[in-house]
């Protein structure tokens, strides 16, 4: 996409250009336009230019090209032209060439092919404007300098910061680079963005006027020496140190050192706002390159608390290429812009912290007010008649087999990508219900507007269509997870509710984690282990919320030991055990332990039944190993099976869906692959949703579990 802005003007216009837009990219001085339907027309056009005008015989240059709609396409093949245009009329006038410099050349052309026609321009920023001269290393994702400078322009900074208004703030909660507070500064104090600048594209260029350009510095310097930010107060925060650092760094560079407060701080724990008026001007990830969707809706959520909470009176402004996060705010926009952050099509969401803007605020995760228009559309029907068919059929088989919690819909139109389940404490038709939906992330190829529209089809229908009040649905979507985080935590609410599987009762929580506490898919395995488990020594590892522990009392054994890495899910374990009434701890022993680790460890203990459900993959920074399924899944097998009693069978499952058994590597065990058995009916049409499989060890092959092998260990700096 090609923009600008066409002007006429004198040469100190287009200087005064260069060192004060806070917006523009570069500035460019049009000195050729031809026809150019091939490459030997581009480079006659560029050959007729008188380039001893613009650059001496001994110069440097670089050209940029930019095509379109033309027969000329390769625009390396273009710039290699003009380039050769130049040097060979320099070579038959003077004998003498110019050699290239991508980096600093005294001349930068811009060549740009339209319909044919080549327009050849001295590119007098010589480098994007955006660079100002301030900012160090970048960290991940930095706003540029004249995105950041545009936002505040439109969001009216320079109208709040005028001095006749008395003391003012800004404040940007998530400052990364300090790209927002920086370009703050410099708007109030009426300092020129170039300023710090030591390269322009026309310090060399024979066209220079070096007496206007100087004048033009002096008087810039002149209005810096006169600004004034004694009434500004301009506030950075970040979660992140390292940002923190990068602010001050950059802020200091920028001559705004003890101007520009930067300080380590959580969204949650804004100090006051530093002035009676204001702009809180923020950035907050919106899922694109820093962050994933799930769980932002809580940031922004708690956003939208803070700024109520601690700025009224003053204005805000939201830049979110993700808009449909901007609801979650709770503040109505009064004005919204649509902007670009590289190729991101963005919103500046415009906000008056006012009372009266204030929205009645839905909690994050649950289910939105319906939306008529799309209950209105054709899809919204189809979906709910599939939802309706599915509900009475597996509805039907639910209640006859005692199953009170399972899943009713999972992606059986692959448009309408969600996963609904059913929780309740009971199997009877009527009893209360919860529902848990969650959507499958589109892929990239899959238009957002059309994927916005299929969710809000299938939102104006679900609760009605199965029968569940709104408040009682609750929404995540499902991404790719990166290891060890399966199990993270999006909310701090800690509401929990009783379901039950069969007889016994079981803690699930649908507001703070990706997932509720109970697998679903699993509910045949934990009936397999109650079956088994009647005076046996049972052995939980990875235990999560300890829900196999609970079966396994259930069905007598003899004792049961729980390992987990997470204090709170062993937590959520006990409240399981406690509610079916094994309260025993010395029958039923939990350990917060690295299972890898206590795996190695030499130990006398055995056990008769094992059930080893691990993670896909784990970097948690709390362990000391990292550890990959299908690479260390044969040590972890053989590890495990060192534990096991003589005649004790090891359950093994997991949910990757790629995962292969390396049946080569374990072929002197007893290997049975059970996952068919596994598979509930509820998930038939999902029949990668895990792999399980019944391990055990003949008698000739016990000597060869042991010895012990080391599991994923992180390389040693020491050889």
């Amino acid at each position: 996409m090609r923009a600008g802005v066409e002007c006429a003007g004198t040469l100190e216009h287009a200087y005064r250009a260069c060192l004060w837009s806070r917006v523009a990219n570069r500035v460019l001085l049009p000195i050729a336009n031809f026809p150019a339907p091939t490459p030997e027309a581009l480079y006659e056009g560029a050959h007729g230019v008188d380039w001893s005008a613009h650059l001496a015989a001994d110069g440097t240059l670089a050209v940029d090209c930019t095509t379109g709609r033309s027969a000329i396409t390769h625009t390396q093949y273009a710039a290699l032209k003009v380039k050769d245009a130049v040097v060979d009329q320099f070579r038959e006038r003077t004998g003498g060439r110019p050699s290239v410099d991508v980096a600093t050349p005294h001349v930068r052309l811009n060549l740009h092919i339209d319909r044919d026609v080549a327009t050849l321009a001295i590119d007098l920023s010589g480098d994007s404007l955006h660079r100002r001269g301030y900012r160090g290393p970048q960290g991940a994702a930095p706003l540029k300098e004249n995105l950041a400078a545009a936002i505040l322009l439109r969001a009216g900074w320079p109208e709040i910061a005028k001095a006749e208004h008395g003391a003012v703030g800004l404040v940007d909660p998530m400052c990364g680079a300090g790209s927002l507070v920086i370009e703050a500064a410099l708007i109030a104090a009426d300092v020129a963005p170039g300023l710090l600048r030591t390269y322009f594209g026309f310090l060399r260029w024979r066209g220079h006027d070096a007496a206007l350009w100087q004048r033009l510095i002096d008087e810039a310097n002149a209005r810096r020496a006169a600004g004034s930010l004694e009434h500004v107060a301009l506030r950075a925060y970040d979660r992140d140190p390292a940002a923190v650092r990068s602010t001050l760094d950059n802020a200091a560079r920028a001559g705004f050192a003890k101007l520009v407060h930067a300080e380590r701080r959580d969204l949650a724990d804004l100090p006051p706002a530093p002035a009676p008026r204001g702009l809180v001007v923020v950035n907050p990830p919106y899922g694109e390159r820093i962050g994933e969707v799930t769980g932002l809706a809580e940031t922004y959520a708690l956003l939208g608390r803070k700024l109520r909470e601690t700025f009224l009176g003053w204005q805000a402004a939201v830049f979110t290429g993700n808009p449909p996060l901007g609801r979650e705010l709770g503040l109505k926009a009064r004005r919204t812009h649509t902007m670009y952050n590289g190729p991101i099509e963005c919103r500046l969401l415009r906000i008056d912290i006012d009372a009266k803007h204030f929205e009645t605020k839905r909690t994050p995760g649950a289910m939105p007010e319906p939306n008529e228009a799309a209950r209105a559309r054709p899809g919204a029907d189809m979906f709910a008649n599939r939802l309706r068919k599915n509900a009475s059929t597996l509805g039907a088989w639910a209640r006859r087999e005692g199953v009170a919690c399972y899943r009713v819909y999972d992606a059986d139109m692959p448009e309408y990508a969600f996963s609904i389940d059913v929780y309740s404490d009971s199997a009877e038709a009527d009893a209360p219900r919860w529902l848990y939906v969650q959507e499958y992330a589109p892929p990239a190829t899959i238009d957002p507007a059309k994927a916005r529209a299929r969710r809000d089809e299938a939102f104006s229908v679900i609760p009605e269509t199965l029968g569940v009040p709104r408040e009682r649905v609750h929404l995540r979507v499902r991404r790719r997870q990166k290891g060890g985080t399966q199990y993270s935590k999006l909310s701090e609410r800690g509401e929990f509710d009783l379901v039950k599987e069969g007889d016994l009762s079981l803690y699930v929580n649908f507001t703070d984690y990706l997932d509720t506490g109970l697998f679903l898919d699993h509910r045949p395995t934990r009936a397999r282990i109650r079956e088994l488990a009647d005076g046996k020594r049972f052995l939980n590892l990875f235990a999560y919320t300890g829900t196999a522990s609970v079966f396994a009392a259930a069905g007598g054994a003899r004792s049961t030991t729980t390992i987990d890495m997470s204090h709170t899910y062993l937590d959520w374990a006990r409240r399981n055990l406690d509610e079916n009434g094994f309260t025993d701890a010395r029958k039923h022993d939990l350990v917060q332990a690295d299972v890898l680790q206590w795996l190695e460890e030499r130990s006398a203990d055995r056990y008769d039944l094992i059930f080893l459900d691990p993670p896909t993959l784990s970097r948690s920074k709390r362990m000391d190993t990292e550890f990959d399924l299908q690479r260390d899944h044969v040590k972890l097998i053989r590890n495990t099976l060192a534990r096991l009693a003589p005649g004790g069978l090891l359950i093994f499952s997991n949910n990757f869906r790629k995962f292969r058994l390396d049946a080569e590597a374990l072929a002197e065990f007893a290997v049975e692959d059970v996952t068919a058995k596994t598979i509930p009916h509820d998930f038939a049409r999902n029949q990668r949703i895990h792999q399980c499989f019944e391990i055990r060890v003949p008698a000739s092959a016990t000597k060869s579990v042991w010895p012990l092998i080391s599991l994923g260990r992180k390389p040693s700096a020491k050889k």
